[in-house]
């Protein structure tokens, strides 16, 4: 964080400091430096102040003023981004949804919620259960991770095979302009046949557009009972037959989670968990299955598993006896992303292939790597029921961390070119945010690009929401 804070224009902060709650805005240097990046650690983050609204006439009427005094803003949720699209590195106010929480009654008859856009989503789920309903969005940062955010960049998430993205789950949504103008989209309706639906213009779009200051969620019948397996498996090649078996399985299938045994080994030893077996194996599967509510269930789920070893598909394999143990499970693969940062500079990849391209892709990716980088090690896992890979290389020992982002910036050109190749998208979940903007040529065309450009240009002339990301 530099020492010194970008100056605001004085007649904007005459106007907050006579018009606005006391505690509305802070220039404290350590709320700059929390609150003006997100998990990337890419950029250094150089705010010129953080604003904190409670109400929606607040935000627009401070992105009125920001507007008129030509200030650029940054959005900012729960910031567990990995893109740099949280990011204000410019002298931007950031204006952050935290104090945006509350929280409606739960429409049971409707099955839908209308949050504000500050709500945690693990708060969501909570507040849903006593109900026996869920926003069916979950994923490892739940616990920090913003209603907001998470519609902003369309979150994916373990269980998308089954409920698919955040946008899915998104009835209407409240948003303030960068002039001040308040939309509001689409209300609590399940059908409404008028033409473009400006709702999914802001869905995805990385707060580009505008700030999303509340929504109406809907809901669904909360998860029964599940079963969480953990299997050992030859290679990727064998993950993919287990999928197959598992897509015909007389089961719910809830999640399907891969891992290579690298990944399995940073996991158990940062989190000092107990390995779940005592073989390697040279990938690994956690599945998620919602029991069958036959009489027969665990006769049906016991002969399904019967025939995975007799078929060889499997080398080992494991089922939570209770939520202890599921959770536990679990924790191996949600703290993938935490285990192989810790102590070491990483270059995260977030891609998405056609499901039917991913066992080539794999190999063929792989061959890339060890062709013409073979000092890199790659720490692979992801959702392979909904297309998504997560490739991560560590820096190797002895090579400064300025070559091996240049070496790294070098792989991703190949790696892009083999994804665009297949019809994949260079980003799956996270977005493009500051850091893959160079890389968007890959998975969208000129056409669409020069679209795009022209509705940031309607809704945002000047170019000051959220300036720099994606574009």
């Amino acid at each position: 964080m530099a020492t010194s804070t970008p100056t605001l224009p004085q007649a904007l902060l005459a106007v907050l400091e006579k018009d606005f709650p006391a505690d509305f805005l802070s220039r404290v240097p350590a709320i700059l430096e929390s609150h003006g990046k997100d998990w990337t650690k890419v950029y250094a983050p150089k705010p010129s102040a953080v604003a904190f609204p409670r109400t929606t006439e607040e935000v627009s009427r401070l992105l009125k003023l920001c507007s008129q005094h030509h200030v650029a803003v940054v959005p900012s949720g729960g910031r567990t981004g990995l893109s740099g699209g949280a990011v204000a590195a410019n002298g931007e106010i950031v204006v952050s949804l935290e104090r945006m929480n509350r929280m409606g009654p739960v429409d049971v008859l409707s099955q839908t919620l209308r949050v504000q856009a500050g709500a945690i989503t693990e708060a969501v789920h909570g507040h849903c259960a006593p109900h026996g309903l869920t926003w069916p969005v979950d994923f490892a940062s739940k616990g920090s991770s913003h209603v907001g955010g998470n519609i902003a960049t369309n979150a994916g998430g373990v269980k998308v095979i089954h409920y698919g993205m955040t946008r899915n789950w998104v009835l209407g949504l409240q948003v303030v302009l960068m002039d001040g103008r308040i939309l509001e989209l689409n209300g609590a309706l399940e059908k409404n046949n008028t033409g473009l639906d400006l709702r999914h213009f802001f869905i995805g779009t990385e707060g580009t557009l505008g700030v999303i200051t509340e929504a109406t969620l809907k809901l669904t019948r909360a998860q029964g009972e599940a079963d969480v397996f953990f299997f050992a498996v030859k290679d990727m090649a064998a993950v993919f037959q287990l999928f197959l078996e598992a897509r015909r399985a007389p089961f719910t299938l809830m999640a399907f989670e891969t891992l290579t045994h690298n990944c399995l080994e940073k996991v158990v030893s940062h989190l000092k968990l107990r390995p779940p077996f005592e073989t390697q194996a040279g990938a690994y599967v956690l599945l998620e299955a919602e029991r069958p509510g036959s009489a027969d269930a665990r006769e049906v789920m016991d002969a399904w598993l019967s025939g995975l070893f007799e078929k060889g598909l499997v080398l080992d394999g494991t089922l939570a006896q209770n939520p202890r143990e599921a959770r536990d499970l679990w924790m191996i693969r949600e703290g993938i992303a935490e285990s192989i940062m810790a102590g070491t500079f990483v270059h995260k990849n977030d891609i998405a292939l056609p499901i039917a391209s991913l066992e080539r892709f794999i190999g063929e990716m792989y061959a890339l790597f060890e062709s013409r980088h073979s000092d890199f090690e790659i720490y692979l896992f992801g959702h392979i029921g909904d297309g998504n890979l997560h490739v991560n290389t560590l820096k190797p020992e002895g090579l400064s961390k300025e070559e091996f982002t240049a070496r790294c910036k070098q792989a991703d050109v190949a790696l892009f070119e083999l994804v665009q190749s297949h019809g994949g998208s260079v980003s799956a979940e996270h977005g493009i945010g500051l850091l893959k903007k160079d890389a968007l040529k890959y998975s969208k065309s000129s056409d669409e690009l020069a679209i795009l450009r022209g509705v940031k240009t309607l809704l945002d002339p000047q170019g000051l929401m959220n300036p720099g990301k994606i574009f």
